[in-house]
C-alpha cells in the first residue's frame, strides 16, 4: 500500500511539473490584420509564452535565442503572434512547398491538445519565409508513426524578417480544431529549430530521450471566457480529371467525383467521397526487398489520413496490423499481380463523443472487375476508444470485408473476412512507461481454429535507460484481408535495452548503445526455431546534427520452404535447411544544415550460405529556397556458392523539386529498380490557385528493363480540385 501511494504521488508530481506553465489567451472584438507587424493594441496587452528550454544540444539550460508567443481569440478565430529571435538572417529554407519537414531547417511549430488528453494534437508551423505546414499528432507523440503531415485545413499566416528576429502572425479558424463547447483551456506546447545557433528549443522542457513532439510534455493555454460552438462550414471538394495513356493499347478517361466534409457538433467529422481519384498522389519510393516477406508502404491518400490512428493503430504495426488502409482500392488479378481496383464511394465518421470516448466508422465500396476476376466488396471498419487514467486508453475494433457481387469466379472462401479485436494502450503522464496489449480473432469461411493474434509490449524510457519487453503470437489461420500480416504461425519475442550517454565535451552529443535479440518460433511445427536476429548497435548523434552508426547483425534462418536467396530466379535454397550468418553495417549522415549533405551506408558480411555487399547512399543539394535536388542509390551484390546464382541489384532514384513560388511547384521523381524490372518517371506540376484548391498536371512513364528497354505504361493527367465552403 505504501509503495502504491508513493508511486501515485511521484506520477502526480511529475505531471503537475510538466503542466505548470501557462499562457493566457485574451478574448477580443477588434479586427486583427494578418501582416506580421503585431501593431494592434490587443497584441500589446498580452503576456507571451516565453522562457524556452533547449532540447538540443542539451536539455538542461534555457535557449540561447528565445521565442515569444502571444495568442488572442474571438468567436471564430484563434490569432497567434510569434517573435522568434535569431543570431542572424542566414536562415535555412529548403523549399517554398507547404508541409515542409522541420529537420535541417529554421522553423517554429505549435501544438494544441484541444481535449487535454495527451493523446492527439493539431500542429501548425511556419518558417522565416512564411511557408506554412499543418499536421496531426496521434498516439501521444510517442513515435514518428503518429506524425501525419498529409492533413490539410484552411488558415492564413504572414511572416516578416527583421534584424535579429522574425515575426509570424496567424489566423486559424476555430473550425479547424475539434474541441468541446464550453472549454476554458487547452494543453499547448511549441518547438523551434534554429540552424544558425545549432539549437532546438521547446516551451515546456522535454528530455532528449523523448520525441520533441511528445504530448506528455505540455503547458496550458487558458481562454479568458469559455469557447462556444465553432460553427464549422460544410466543405465540398469536387474534382475533374482527364487522362490519356497507353499500356497494351491507347486509352483515355474522363472522371468526375469529389469529397464532402461535415462537422457534427464540435468534435465529430463526417467525410464522404464519391468516385475518388488519387492520380495526383506522389508515387511510392521503391525499395529493395531481400526478405521472404511483403513490405508495407505508408498511406498517402488524403481521404484515409485524418484520425487514421483511430482505425490503424491496432495490433502490431510490423507483423500483425488488422487494418491497413492501402488494401482498399488494391486487388489481385488472375496472375496474382497487385492492380488498382476502383472505389465507388464511401464515408468516414470519426472524432469524439465525449472528452474520453472516440468513435470511428469507415465504409468503402469497391467495384467489380470482370476482366481480372475481381469481385465488388464492401469494406467496413468500426472502432471505439476510451481513455483511461491520464493518457492510456482501451480500444475495440470490428473489420469486415464482404463480397457484394454474384460472380461465378468468386469462390466460397472469398465471400467474407472479419476481425474483432481489443487493445489496451498504456502511456503514463511523462511517457516514461508506455506499452500495448492486444487480442484479435478473425472469421473466415471454413476456418474454425488457430485464427487468433495476440501481443504485448512494455517500454521504459527515463534518464539514460530505455528498455522494452515485447512479444506476439499469430495463429496459422489468422487472416485480415484489410490488414497487413507478414506471416502466420509464429510466436515472436523482441526485447530491447538501450543506454544513452551524454558526453560533456567533444563533437559527439549523444551515444546510444543497444542490443535487440529477436526470436521467432513456429507453434504448428512443434515450436521449431524459425529465425533469430541479434542486433547490436552503437549510434552517435553529433553536435553538428550529423550521425554515425555501427550495427552488427547475427542471424539464424530455418527455411521451411525453398527460397531463392539470390533473388534472380535461379536455383532456390532447399526447404528444411538452416543457415547462420552475420553482417556489419556502418552509416554516416553529414550535417543537414549545409547546402550539400549526404548519407552513406555500406554493409558487408554473410548472407545465407553466401556473402553480400551493399552500399546505399543519399545525396542532397539545396539551392534555397527554389531548388532541392537529391539522389538515392543502392547497390547489392549477392554471391552464393555453386550451383546457386549470384546477383547484382540496383536501385537509383534522382529527384528534382522546384518551387517557383508558394503556390507553384514542380517535382520530378525518376526511379530505376532492377528487382522490379522497372524504370519509371513521375513528374508533377502543381498550381495552388486558391486555398487548398489545385490544378495538377501529372506525367507517368514506366519501362521494362530486364530483357529489352520497352514501354510498360504511360499516362498524362490533368486534374483540378476546388475547395468550396458553404
Amino acid at each position: 500500500m505504501t509503495k502504491r501511494l508513493f508511486y501515485c504521488i511521484v506520477i502526480s508530481i511529475s505531471f503537475s511539473s510538466i503542466a505548470q506553465k501557462r499562457v493566457d489567451v485574451k478574448y477580443i472584438s477588434e479586427t486583427i490584420t494578418i501582416d506580421a507587424v503585431l501593431n494592434e493594441a490587443a497584441w500589446q496587452a498580452t503576456t507571451p509564452a516565453s522562457e524556452f528550454w533547449q532540447y538540443f544540444p542539451t536539455d538542461t539550460i534555457q535557449a540561447k535565442n528565445q521565442t515569444e508567443i502571444s495568442m488572442l481569440y474571438n468567436d471564430r478565430k484563434l490569432y497567434v503572434g510569434i517573435k522568434v529571435y535569431s543570431s542572424g538572417d542566414d536562415y535555412v529554407i529548403p523549399s517554398l512547398r507547404r508541409d515542409f519537414r522541420a529537420g535541417g531547417s529554421d522553423n517554429i511549430t505549435l501544438m494544441f491538445d484541444t481535449f487535454n488528453d495527451g493523446a492527439n494534437a493539431f500542429l501548425f508551423g511556419t518558417n522565416p519565409s512564411g511557408v506554412r505546414r499543418e499536421a496531426l499528432v496521434s498516439g501521444g507523440g510517442k513515435s514518428l508513426r503518429g506524425f501525419t503531415t498529409s492533413w490539410d485545413t484552411k488558415w492564413v499566416g504572414e511572416t516578416k524578417q527583421y534584424d535579429g528576429y522574425y515575426i509570424c502572425e496567424w489566423a486559424i479558424p476555430l473550425s479547424a480544431f475539434k474541441f468541446r463547447a464550453g472549454e476554458t483551456k487547452w494543453r499547448f506546447n511549441s518547438y523551434m529549430f534554429d540552424t544558425q545557433s545549432n539549437e532546438r528549443s521547446t516551451w515546456i522542457q522535454i528530455p532528449q530521450n523523448q520525441f520533441i513532439f511528445n504530448l506528455g510534455y505540455m503547458g496550458e493555454m487558458v481562454f479568458e471566457k469559455p469557447l462556444g460552438n465553432s460553427k464549422s462550414p460544410i466543405s465540398i471538394i469536387p474534382y475533374i480529371n482527364g487522362l490519356i495513356g497507353s499500356e497494351e493499347d491507347d486509352f483515355s478517361e474522363f472522371k468526375v467525383g469529389g469529397d464532402a466534409k461535415f462537422t457534427i457538433g464540435n468534435s465529430l467529422n463526417l467525410d464522404l467521397t464519391i468516385n475518388p481519384d488519387f492520380s495526383q498522389v506522389e508515387v511510392d519510393q521503391q525499395v529493395t526487398n531481400l526478405t521472404r516477406f511483403e513490405v508495407n508502404l505508408p498511406e498517402r491518400r488524403q481521404f484515409f489520413i485524418e484520425n487514421s490512428d483511430l482505425f490503424a493503430d491496432f495490433g502490431n504495426s510490423r507483423d500483425a496490423n488488422p487494418f491497413f488502409s492501402r488494401r482498399i482500392g488494391i486487388a489481385k488479378d488472375t496472375a496474382d499481380n497487385s492492380i488498382q481496383n476502383d472505389i465507388i464511394g464511401g464515408f468516414r465518421l470519426s472524432g469524439k463523443l465525449t472528452n474520453d470516448f472516440r468513435v470511428g466508422v469507415l465504409n468503402m465500396q469497391t467495384a467489380s472487375d470482370n476482366d481480372n476476376e475481381i469481385g465488388s466488396n464492401n469494406n467496413t471498419v468500426v472502432a471505439f476508444q476510451h481513455r483511461l487514467f491520464s493518457r492510456s486508453n482501451i480500444s475495440a475494433v470490428f473489420i469486415n470485408r464482404q463480397n457484394t457481387s454474384s460472380k461465378d469466379y468468386i469462390s466460397e472462401n472469398e465471400e467474407y473476412n472479419r476481425v474483432i479485436g481489443l487493445d489496451y494502450n498504456l502511456a503514463n503522464a511523462d511517457n516514461s512507461w508506455n506499452g500495448k496489449f492486444y487480442g484479435h480473432k478473425s472469421f473466415s469461411p471454413n476456418v474454425d481454429s488457430d485464427d487468433y493474434s495476440s501481443g504485448a509490449s512494455l517500454n521504459y524510457n527515463r534518464g539514460s535507460w530505455r528498455a522494452r519487453a515485447s512479444g506476439l503470437f499469430v495463429g496459422e489461420n489468422f487472416s485480415s484481408d484489410l490488414g497487413f500480416i507478414r506471416r502466420t504461425d509464429i510466436f515472436k519475442i523482441d526485447p530491447q535495452i538501450e543506454y544513452l550517454l551524454f558526453p560533456k565535451k567533444g563533437f559527439i552529443n549523444r551515444h546510444t548503445f543497444s542490443i535487440t535479440p529477436i526470436s521467432v518460433w513456429r507453434p504448428k511445427q512443434d515450436f521449431k526455431l524459425a529465425d533469430y536476429t541479434i542486433i547490436t548497435r552503437w549510434n552517435s548523434e553529433l553536435k553538428n546534427t550529423g550521425r554515425l552508426t555501427a550495427t552488427l547483425f547475427n542471424r539464424y534462418t530455418y527455411l521451411f520452404d525453398e527460397f531463392d536467396a539470390s533473388l534472380s530466379d535461379g536455383i532456390p535454397l532447399p526447404a528444411d535447411t538452416d543457415y547462420s550468418y552475420s553482417s556489419l553495417e556502418l552509416e554516416y549522415q553529414s550535417n543537414t544544415r549545409k547546402p550539400f549533405f549526404y548519407r552513406i551506408k555500406p554493409v558487408a558480411g554473410q548472407f545465407f550460405n553466401g556473402e553480400i555487399y551493399t552500399v546505399s547512399s543519399e545525396l542532397t543539394l539545396r539551392i534555397q529556397p527554389k531548388l532541392l535536388f537529391s539522389v538515392r542509390a543502392r547497390y547489392d551484390h549477392i554471391e552464393l556458392p555453386q550451383p546457386y546464382s549470384n546477383n547484382d541489384l540496383w536501385l537509383i532514384g534522382p529527384r528534382v523539386d522546384i518551387t517557383f513560388s508558394k503556390s507553384i511547384f514542380w517535382a520530378t521523381f525518376i526511379q530505376y529498380s532492377s528487382q522490379e524490372d522497372n524504370f519509371g518517371i513521375n513528374s508533377r506540376l502543381q498550381w495552388r490557385f486558391a486555398p487548398l484548391s489545385d490544378l495538377f498536371l501529372v506525367y507517368n512513364d514506366n519501362y521494362f528493363t530486364s530483357d529489352v528497354f520497352a514501354p510498360r505504361f504511360r499516362s498524362i493527367n490533368l486534374k483540378m480540385t476546388y475547395w468550396l465552403y458553404l
